[in-house]
């Protein structure tokens, strides 16, 4: 099965609200509890990342980085 960006979004939504069921392309589902609903999330978005629908999240947790130049002067 091919996972859209609408199904993401959707269980964004979801998560973010602390709802366990979806909707979207007229179709619902109710999943039976948050671990579920962030299991398919996962799910959709590794798919999605996988077939380059989707960016791949970067590695680095640290931020922006800058650079400090000194100098003896």
């Amino acid at each position: 099965m091919a996972f859209t960006l609408k199904q993401l979004s959707a269980l964004e939504a979801a998560i973010g609200s602390g709802e366990l069921s979806i909707e979207y392309d007229g179709k619902k589902v109710m999943y039976r509890n948050m671990a579920d609903l962030v299991q398919a999330y996962e799910m959709v978005r590794n798919q999605l990342t996988a077939t380059g629908a989707l960016a791949a999240p970067s590695m680095s947790n640290r931020g922006p980085a800058t650079l400090t130049v000194f100098s003896r002067d």
